[in-house]
């Protein structure tokens, strides 16, 4: 009888150091069954923050870049739309200038269209009225810096003057402008208008 409980007592023990050691060997081949829940090491706590901290701040540079490029396009649009109004009105203040200048004309028109019996006095005003528009309107052309162009006399230049015709003369020498039919002009360094003149092709031959 005592043999009987000691058997079965080395019995009981034999299945219990059996099945710790098979829960052992479990254990060293599948680690992720250690414990229902993995404790975070402060290592790993740190690193996550970190991500967190990253995605956040690609975030915002994103959006900032989002942003600049909008408000980027934005400026673009809005000096091509000044450029154009620049260049579509280019010459209004050109323009407005010259509204006097047919102011005048309008009112030397006028004077000249006085009585008949007044001919001779019709006439000298409205040239007068003339006269008067004319300085006015080159004064208008200086301050935009248009300038006339100088020929008479002066030696022949293709890049200036357009010969319409070429003339003998023993008062201007060859390839000189002898006269100008219409006056040619400069605005700032460039050429607005050639002069075309008649060119001399020197003294007549007897």
């Amino acid at each position: 009888m005592s043999d009987t409980k000691e058997n079965q007592q080395q019995n009981s023990e034999e299945i219990l150091e059996t099945t710790v050691k098979e829960e052992a060997e479990n254990l060293e081949e599948n680690p992720e069954n250690n414990a229902e829940t993995e404790i975070e090491t402060p290592e790993e706590v740190t690193l996550e923050a970190q991500i967190e901290a990253l995605q956040q701040e690609l975030t915002e540079t994103r959006d900032r870049m989002l942003r600049n490029a909008a408000e980027s396009e934005n400026f673009k649009k809005r000096m091509e739309r000044d450029k154009n109004s620049l260049v579509k009105y280019a010459g209004e203040n050109i323009l407005r200038d010259l509204l006097d200048t047919l102011d005048n004309l309008d009112r030397a028109i006028e004077q000249g269209h006085g009585d008949a019996d007044d001919s001779d006095q019709k006439l000298s005003s409205m040239l007068e009225g003339l006269e008067l528009t004319r300085k006015g309107l080159l004064s208008c052309l200086d301050r935009y810096e248009v300038a006339t162009l100088n020929t008479v006399g002066e030696e022949f230049n293709p890049n200036e003057h357009e010969a319409l015709t070429m003339e003998p003369s023993d008062d201007i020498a060859n390839n000189h402008v002898i006269r100008e039919f219409v006056k040619g002009y400069r605005f700032k360094d460039r050429l607005l208008r050639a002069a075309k003149v008649t060119v001399s092709s020197g003294p007549a031959s007897e």
